[in-house]
């Protein structure tokens, strides 16, 4: 079948349980896809072809013995941040070039267990920094809707896959939006859970207080598909909250059974006005308003809510963040894994030429940022005072929800922009201005195609939910799914036969 790549995983799951066709003839067919037409794409950085084999054969040998798995055999990929063992674990980085991983992150090992076949490691912005996907030392990941276009980042390879119809979902990780914002330039749908709902042991840190791992695909259900393996409490993970897990592919299913002419009936979403202001592309506004709209014919019920200024909001994340990734990163030192520069004179040019010659240029400068802040003069003027502003941040958001139920708006500022366009620093960062209060707040949210642009370009509409309603978001973009079809839409070279 010269369209399996096209299925939802509920489909291939059908598919693989009556027998329409095995495991191997499915991972033969991704991997067919990914070996003609990655080449345009860039969004692989190891392509573990052999191991994806004798996992799906497996698969068909467990099947016809009796095991009754619903996603055993279905193929999916892992961001290059998540440690697999036995499999190259860049980071998307030069420190991190040799680094073949021992042992295996929660999530992997889970999803593994579930039945998932991995078909290996996705290409990301450098130690996940970035927001384009550019700064990967793999090279840069081109948007299957229109190459000469970013995917967003810094998971822009697991989006990119995804979009292109080499994997029909991607885990990704977000620290600042790094889900959303590629899922709203690719035209998929992205999910960035409750921090702590999904166990970070395995994840290479860049933020810890910040770095949430998540789910791509090209719509809610397949992201709920994904995530349900990998939620639930990890007593490696000392941020893992154990905390009852619901069956999000059941809710989903649940309703859409129950759907009516007003499916979202008693639903209040919450619209703040700091989230329309300058800066804001007038065909993604006009796109989420009338997202908004077809929410409130539905049902639903818009009402006014404030929430912190995002200038605000960016500036406390691009103190706090880059802090922690100064500490985090300071383990990659050259001395014991990773990349070494040759013939040190001395310890002192061990460190600075590993790390000069190991780091990029937005590594560098993050580090460099995040070091500043935690000085002895600046500490409390810089790093203390952002953190006080973190607290303000949640107080407003839980203001917010007092009001509504979730919370609208668009999931970045523009579509995607072009490759090459060598943006500034801070023009970059803006990207940011309506995903990060989430992991700020550490709250979970989803974004999902809105619409596109006169130039074909996807556009992305966020919804943000409480703490612990990854269900409630799920099963709202869902719903609004069964009343639209920008996510059966396919990118340029998903619509490309091999």
């Amino acid at each position: 079948m010269s369209d399996l790549h096209t299925l939802s995983v509920a489909e291939l799951a059908d598919g693989l349980r009556d027998k329409q066709f095995s495991s191997t003839e499915l991972t033969e067919h991704f991997l067919n896809r990914i070996e003609k037409l990655d080449g345009k794409v860039n969004s692989f950085i190891t392509v573990d072809a052999d191991n994806a084999r004798k996992a799906a054969k497996a698969a068909d040998e467990q099947r016809a013995s009796g095991d009754t798995r619903a996603l055993l055999g279905v193929p999916m990929a892992h961001k290059d941040i998540f440690c697999t063992e036995g499999v190259l674990t860049t980071c998307g980085s030069k420190m991190l070039h040799n680094f073949i991983s021992p042992y295996d992150a929660t999530i992997v090992k889970n999803i593994r267990e579930a039945g998932f076949i991995s078909l290996g490691k996705l290409n990301m912005d450098e130690f996940a920094m970035g927001s384009d996907n550019e700064s990967s030392y793999y090279g840069a990941v081109h948007n299957p809707w229109n190459l000469d276009r970013v995917p967003g980042g810094s998971s822009g390879g697991s989006a990119a896959a995804t979009a292109a119809g080499f994997v029909p979902v991607a885990t990704g990780s977000d620290t600042g939006g790094s889900i959303r914002q590629p899922a709203s330039f690719c035209g998929l749908t992205g999910m960035k859970p409750t921090y702590g709902r999904v166990s970070r042991f395995g994840m290479i840190a860049y933020a810890s207080s910040l770095d949430q791992a998540g789910t791509f695909g090209r719509s809610a259900e397949d992201c709920a598909y994904l995530l349900q393996p990998m939620a639930g409490h990890d007593p490696r993970d000392a941020t893992s909250i154990n905390r009852t897990v619901p069956n999000y592919v059941e809710l989903l299913k649940e309703a859409k059974n129950n759907v009516g002419d007003k499916p979202f009936s008693g639903l209040k979403i919450g619209v703040a006005k700091e989230y329309f202001g300058e800066g804001l592309d007038s065909e993604v506004e006009n796109h989420v308003r009338a997202a908004l709209k077809q929410y409130e014919d539905l049902g639903a019920t818009i009402v006014e809510v404030h929430i912190t200024d995002p200038k605000v909001t960016l500036a406390t994340y691009y103190m706090l963040a880059p802090a922690e990734a100064s500490s985090n990163l300071s383990r990659f030192d050259g001395v014991r894994f990773g990349y070494r520069c040759d013939n040190p004179k001395n310890l002192e040019d061990l460190y600075t030429r590993s790390r000069s010659e190991g780091f990029g240029p937005e590594v560098q400068r993050r580090i460099l940022m995040g070091t500043y802040a935690l000085s002895a003069g600046y500490f409390d003027a810089y790093y203390t005072k952002a953190q006080k502003v973190r607290r303000v941040i949640l107080e407003d958001f839980e203001k917010a929800f007092k009001e509504c139920d979730l919370i609208a708006c668009p999931t970045a500022p523009t579509p995607a922009y072009s490759l090459n366009d060598e943006l500034d620093p801070v023009t970059m960062y803006l990207g940011d201005v309506y995903t990060i209060a989430v992991n700020l707040a550490g709250l979970p949210a989803i974004s999902m195609p809105a619409g596109f642009t006169e130039a074909g370009l996807p556009v992305g509409l966020q919804l943000i939910g409480n703490h612990w309603d990854d269900d409630k978001l799920l099963t709202t973009a869902h719903l609004y799914q069964q009343h639209t079809d920008y996510h059966t839409k396919l990118s340029a070279i998903a619509k490309e036969s091999i």
